[in-house]
């Protein structure tokens, strides 16, 4: 297919050709036919020409004919009409001014009402009579009396008891690694991933990298990885990494000491136990400061529990009190057992046979939990007890058999206890940090790392 080009002329040959290329550039170039140029043509003159580009080269067809400068095309000519021009004005009739109320102007007239207005009222003009019924009265006849709508029924009138105080929310543990990651980059790159792996999980963990990967090499027809040197590797940088992440979560600990979570504390202080911790030097200063801090705080802790108990039986929040009583913030301390006896009182005043089942069952739920659990003796049960209630009751029977009796629920012997309701949370992502990554063996010479204890 031909297309169009701006060529330049740039030198005439003696055979009756002239030689181009393209207007402001060395390339393409070629050789046109001076047939189809003009007679005037001469060396650097500029023509657009249809070309055909093919294997050969470009070869042009024919010159178009260029517009010149100042030229027009067809333009079409505007006829005057001989008619004199007369223009033509508007002017819009103004309307009256209307007020706010009603939509009527000053005088009296609504919006588009062409009839007359009405002459302003005169305000000392005597009044129009009232007009006269047939039955003699005047006016507008008062309406009858509605009838009495009867009383409604009194709502039940429930006191909410009062708030607790609430104490902070204690904060959770949140290392920040500084000790695991220089550690991990002291390690050749071909080691960093046995040592996440054996950190994260153990031997085991390494063991079992090992076989999956050798396995899948085996399906693929590859040389498998011996398991040895990588468990014994693993077994040599086990105990400094071990140090370096018990480290950061003690520091992290430290820095906290005063709103930590206990369970997070009291984890650190056992993880402080573990031989490969022991044998270094640099944990033992600060791990006899973190077993001395955890006695204080679960000494602080196991008061604020018990006055909490005894505020919460005070505002009659038995259900909230029983709940406490079986969280102990130290495992092992005997309950009080006067503050006992008026935890059981409370919970029996709460179980009548007035109390809505409901109730029932959150007292149940919180009472056989509690370590005052086998002192509460009833000798009422609830007139009309719900499916609920008496299924909250068979779950219970093996931590409440006094109770099951009264409902007439045999305990089955060997029975497992059952484990408290807990609100149901959606299922959360899995940390990377837990994560077991797949051990990469490469086949390097490396010497296995000297242990802490070196």
């Amino acid at each position: 297919m031909s297309r169009r080009l701006d060529i330049e002329l740039t030198s005439n040959r003696q055979d009756g050709t002239w030689t181009w290329r393209a207007a402001g550039a060395k390339s393409p170039k070629g050789v046109v036919n001076s047939s189809l140029l003009s007679s005037s043509a001469k060396t650097g003159d500029v023509l657009k020409v249809e070309a055909d580009f093919d294997i050969d080269g470009i070869s042009v067809l024919s010159v178009v004919q260029m517009r010149e400068k100042g030229q027009r095309g067809n333009m079409l000519e505007m006829l005057t009409s001989e008619k004199s021009f007369t223009p033509v004005t508007q002017k819009l009739a103004e309307k009256p001014k209307l007020d706010r109320k009603g939509g009527r102007d000053t005088k009296g007239k609504r919006d588009g009402d062409t009839r007359p207005g009405s002459p302003p009222r005169d305000p000392n003009a005597p009044k129009r009579p009232e007009s006269t019924r047939p039955d003699g009265t005047t006016g507008r006849p008062a309406r009858p009396a509605r009838p009495a709508r009867p009383a409604r029924p009194a709502r039940p009138h429930f006191t909410a008891p009062p708030e607790m105080p609430k104490r902070p929310t204690a904060k959770r543990l949140k290392p920040k690694h500084v000790h695991r990651t220089a550690v991990l980059e002291t390690l050749p790159v071909e080691q960093r991933g046995v040592a996440e792996c054996a950190l994260v999980g153990g031997i085991k963990a390494v063991r079992d990298a090992v076989r999956i990967q050798n396995d899948q090499l085996r399906k693929d027809g590859k040389a498998e990885v011996p398991s040895e040197g990588l468990i014994s590797m693993a077994q040599n940088l086990l105990p400094k990494l071990r140090v370096a992440d018990w480290l950061d979560k003690a520091e992290a600990a430290k820095s906290d000491l005063a709103t930590l979570d206990l369970r997070d504390l009291r984890s650190v202080v056992v993880a402080s136990e573990d031989p490969m911790v022991l044998r270094d030097e640099s944990t033992r200063a600060l791990a006899s400061q973190l077993k001395v801090a955890l006695k204080e705080r679960q000494e602080s802790a196991q008061t604020l529990w018990l006055s909490d108990i005894v505020d919460a039986l005070k505002v009659g929040r038995t259900v909230r009190a029983l709940k406490m009583s079986s969280e102990p913030p130290k495992a092992g301390q005997p309950f009080p057992s006067e503050l006992g006896a008026k935890l059981a009182a409370a919970a029996v005043a709460g179980l009548t046979t007035e109390t809505a089942p409901d109730r029932w069952i959150a007292l149940l739920e919180a009472l056989a939990f509690s370590p005052i659990r086998g002192q509460v003796k009833l000798t009422l049960m609830p007139r009309q007890p719900t499916e609920a209630l008496l299924a909250t009751v068979k779950r219970l029977s093996p931590l409440l058999p006094q109770i099951a009796t009264l409902f007439g629920i045999e305990v089955a012997p060997g029975m497992s206890a059952p484990r408290p309701l807990r609100p149901t949370r959606p299922d959360r992502v899995k940390p990377k940090s837990a994560q077991i990554k797949p051990v990469v063996a490469e086949p390097v010479a490396t010497e296995p790392a000297p242990t802490s204890a070196e």
